[in-house]
């Protein structure tokens, strides 16, 4: 099995290819009421238990840090943040499965699926909606939903966030599956 990891520090996305790169599961771990970046590991820790318990995992695949700031993203306090849990979280899969992860750079993993994305300039929606979007088409599965407790849409139900992270992971997997890594 290949496992892709969108990690987070809100939420971590993860997903299971087949070898043939077949969608075998998918999921995400919440964890933004965790106090700290270990609370948040020691949550993933136990996830990746489980999955090794259920399944035979051999290849992992974790999306790559940013690697230079852009204007009006992440500052600098985030980039050093989401860096130092990717290690973190690189470490505890490694531990957990017996296995170094591979890092792949979000760009590489996009084309290698051949997946488009569309600039806002040229009348393109959020990065993380095309990238659900194509997911969602390409795949069957009952993505989480939630009902939303106040405002004009009180009662409504709609689809989680953490789609897009679940999402982001699959792109992960289905990249190291076609890039043979």
């Amino acid at each position: 099995m290949i496992l892709g990891l969108d990690i987070s520090t809100s939420c971590t996305g993860w997903c299971l290819l087949s070898h043939s790169g077949e969608l075998v599961d998918l999921g995400f771990v919440k964890l933004k009421n965790s106090q700290n970046i270990f609370e948040k590991a020691t949550s993933l820790e136990s996830v990746f238990f489980d999955l090794k318990e259920k399944y035979n995992i051999d290849k992992i695949f974790v999306e790559e840090n940013l690697q230079a700031f852009r204007p009006g993203f992440s500052s600098a306090k985030t980039i050093v943040t989401l860096a130092r849990f990717n290690g973190i979280v690189s470490y505890v899969a490694s531990k957990s499965f017996g296995m170094s992860p591979q890092y792949v750079n979000v760009n590489v993993a996009r084309k290698s699926v051949n997946l488009k994305i569309i600039s806002k300039k040229k009348g393109g929606k959020p990065t993380k909606e095309q990238v659900f979007d194509w997911v969602n088409s390409r795949i069957e599965y009952d993505w989480p939903s939630k009902c939303l407790k106040s405002g004009p849409r009180r009662g409504m139900t709609v689809l989680d966030d953490s789609r897009f992270d679940m999402s982001d992971a699959y792109v992960i997997a289905l990249a190291g599956h076609n890039l043979n890594i």
